[in-house]
């Protein structure tokens, strides 16, 4: 009987540190395989948004290919035609093509 009684204390119930245990585990995978990876992205990317000067040629996150001719505090004028000028956010432009663009006149 007093086997009996030790074997369904052990099998019942453990202790409060062995329940958070696994979930303390999954939060910190969580955050190592979710959270840190995209704060990462996001602060790359507001660096490249900052880097961005004039001459420049850039595509917006609408596809539109340009060549920014004058930086703001929160926007950017790109031309992408002659004479034809348009005002874009900072965080609608998606890449940077200066180098492509100059490599593929080359070619």
């Amino acid at each position: 009987m007093n086997t009996l009684f030790i074997t369904l204390q052990a099998a019942g119930g453990g202790s409060a540190m062995q329940q958070i245990i696994p979930i303390a585990l999954i939060m910190i995978v969580f955050y190592f395989f979710m959270i840190r990876p995209q704060t990462k992205k996001q602060k790359l990317e507001r660096e490249f948004k900052e880097t961005l000067k004039e001459g420049e040629r850039v595509v917006t996150i609408g596809g539109v290919h340009g060549k920014i001719t004058s930086v703001k505090e929160k926007t950017f004028i790109i031309e992408i035609a002659k004479d034809v000028r348009v005002e874009v956010e900072k965080t609608a432009i998606s890449a940077d093509v200066t180098k492509s663009y100059s490599t593929n006149i080359a070619k």
